[in-house]
């Protein structure tokens, strides 16, 4: 591969979509509701699907760190969109909710969410977007292995 010219990789282009489909949405987002990011609404949707309730599950959900995750739940709690409260069973640990105004900011941030994806990948077939992710997954699965 030559390194000539790093910008004119695959691997930048996939970093240069995330960023610019990161900055889309969170102007979309901010049309809805200013004091929310993207990350925010992923943990909201995350924890209102009641899958996951660990920061650490969340945090590796969407690829962040524990310390980060931290922080924004801490921030969300602040502003209401989080419930917390200690695990009865582990006083250490704590359980997190999504509180009602974060179930009405999810109400409200859903068709703006989907017509962010819809918009993003306009012009793909189904085919197109099956071949991307077994691509990617393949990318994800070889850095992995070393």
């Amino acid at each position: 591969m030559d390194i000539k010219n790093p910008t004119g990789t695959v691997l930048y282009l996939i970093e240069q979509a995330i960023k610019d489909y990161r900055k889309f949405s969170q102007k979309n987002i901010n049309k809805v509701i200013e004091d929310i990011t993207v990350d925010q609404c992923l943990v909201l949707i995350i924890l209102n699907k009641k899958t996951v309730s660990s920061q650490k599950d969340i945090a590796k959900l969407i690829n962040k760190d524990y310390a980060s995750i931290t922080r924004m739940i801490e921030l969300m709690v602040k502003k209401d969109y989080l419930k917390r409260s200690i695990k009865p069973s582990d006083r250490r640990k704590f359980d997190l909710e999504t509180s009602a105004k974060g179930k009405k900011a999810l109400e409200l941030l859903t068709p703006k969410i989907n017509e962010n994806r819809e918009t993003a990948l306009k012009g793909l077939s189904s085919e197109e977007l099956l071949q991307l992710e077994t691509i990617l997954q393949k990318i994800i699965s070889n850095c992995k292995s070393e």
